[in-house]
């Protein structure tokens, strides 16, 4: 019997792990539930409801091919050996599959099953599945791991004009086995069911997926390039929390960005290409997960800013955490998180880099706070986000970069369509007071709206300065990792 660990993986089709355990012999699949641990790591009610609601969909395709899933409980990962030792030994399993994850509590629950499991005869096979690339294996000229996006994606361009990776077939049906698949649970404790709203944005299963790929990549790629900063507009592709949660797979997004491109990388549909350069972003930052584990320990990838004296300041975070800042473009944004369980990715630097600077509050507090209600939290994209937001991660803005909110609303929602739809209250102003309500003359903001927390000019400054104070990255060496 084989066995496949299902992770961030739930999709038949192009799934690297499924497809060698299908190939060696009869074959289950196991998904662990284990609350304590997404609870640990910041995971979203409205993700896990998406991680269920996907599973559901998978359970019922797997079935078609004779392949039960079965549902176990390891509350922490800590006991995940126990428990899928224990399931090996009930089914008389040769061999667990996995696809490789990234970070150092899945690398450390990883390397212990394998060892359990080899201890009993049990064989651990690890795949490459949710990247192109095996990190380890595109490097500087002197070994390491690169810092700079521009340097990586030269040569991973290069790489993949030579071996572009392929895709998969779904597996074929099986023999049937005397193997009852269990129930997948609608909840799990600790993470209530989000609004059928919300659920109504994010429809589960792989053919969702797939559809919502094929119609982007025909009827939206080419005009990537040009909407995707632009709010109000269906610019972006939306399809975060399908990769996060592995019902799709980069390989299958590249291959139908370059079959939309005429098989073109670098050339053709400026959309395309923009957003292949995107898809690398994403295996840059998982990338720097496993060559830089620090950023995995909450440390800032530049050392040196460590030494930000960030502003304990429980109540402007609050009002950034609920909409409230005074700032449209920043609470429109917010709202949108919360009621959607995703933000645009413009907004998602606006009100970064409102949260780091004007207000020099913890870069920390504010990837906690969006992984807490993300549908598509991920630690790299999300860390690396927050990272270069702030000026402390890899090919980071420069410290004196610093985005003005009125400035980026004029310019990314010009007409206030994006504000309007979240923040109805100011629906009857103009396209040129949407943006800043409190400068409106003689008159002090609307009604029920608040003016805005803090004074844009004077909060960039005192950004500056905390940052032109620090120690060089050289005296930082000795920051502990």
């Amino acid at each position: 019997m084989q066995l496949i660990w299902l992770r961030s993986d739930l999709r038949l089709h192009d799934n690297t792990a499924l497809c060698a355990a299908t190939q060696r012999g009869p074959t289950a699949a196991v998904y662990l539930l284990s609350p304590l641990q997404w609870q640990a790591h910041d995971d979203a009610a409205c993700k896990v409801d998406f991680w269920l609601r996907n599973l559901q969909q998978l359970s019922g395709d797997l079935a078609r091919l004779n392949i039960p899933l079965l549902i176990r409980e390891a509350p922490s990962w800590d006991q995940a050996p126990q428990v899928l030792l224990q399931l090996c030994r009930q089914l008389a399993v040769e061999a667990l599959h996995v696809n490789e994850e990234y970070g150092i509590h899945e690398s450390r629950r990883d390397a212990a099953v394998a060892s359990l499991l080899q201890t009993q005869g049990v064989t651990f096979h690890s795949h490459l599945d949710q990247l192109l690339f095996q990190p380890g294996s595109v490097l500087t000229k002197s070994g390491a791991y690169f810092q700079v996006f521009s340097q990586f994606r030269k040569v991973c361009y290069s790489r993949l004009h030579t071996a572009l990776p392929s895709r998969l077939a779904a597996p074929r049906a099986q023999a049937a086995i005397q193997l009852q698949a269990d129930a997948v649970p609608r909840q799990v404790e600790g993470f209530p069911t989000p609004s059928p709203a919300l659920q109504a944005l994010w429809p589960a299963g792989e053919h969702a997926a797939q559809q919502r790929l094929a119609y982007f990549a025909e009827a939206q790629l080419d005009y990537y390039q040009a909407e995707r900063d632009l709010p109000a507009r269906p610019g972006t592709s939306q399809l975060s929390p399908y990769l996060a949660a592995g019902v799709l797979s980069p390989r299958q997004c590249l291959h139908a960005a370059l079959q939309s491109n005429r098989g073109e990388f670098e050339s053709g549909s400026p959309g395309a290409v923009t957003w292949i350069n995107e898809l690398l972003w994403r295996e840059f930052y998982k990338h720097i997960l496993v060559g830089y584990p620090r950023v995995s320990r909450h440390r800032a990838f530049r050392p040196e800013t460590e030494a930000v004296p960030w502003r304990d300041a429980p109540d402007e975070l609050a009002a950034w955490q609920q909409a409230r800042t005074g700032l449209p473009i920043i609470d429109a944004a917010m709202r949108q998180l919360l009621e959607t369980g995703w933000m645009h990715n413009r907004l998602r630097m606006i009100v970064a880099m409102f949260l780091t600077k004007n207000l020099l509050i913890d870069w920390r507090q504010g990837e906690r706070f969006f992984m807490r209600h993300l549908i598509d939290g991920d630690l790299a994209a999300n860390n690396g986000g927050w990272q270069w937001s702030s000026s402390t991660g890899t090919d980071a803005a420069p410290y004196f970069r610093i985005f003005n909110p009125l400035s980026q609303s004029q310019r990314f929602d010009s007409q206030g369509t994006f504000i309007k739809h979240w923040l109805p209250e100011l629906a009857e102003l103009g396209e040129k007071d949407i943006h800043n309500p409190a400068a409106m003359g003689g008159l002090f903001g609307v009604a029920g709206y608040p003016p805005p927390m803090v004074d844009l000019a004077l909060s960039r400054e005192r950004a500056l300065m905390a940052f032109k104070n620090l120690p060089s990255r050289e005296a930082a060496q000795g920051y502990p990792e």
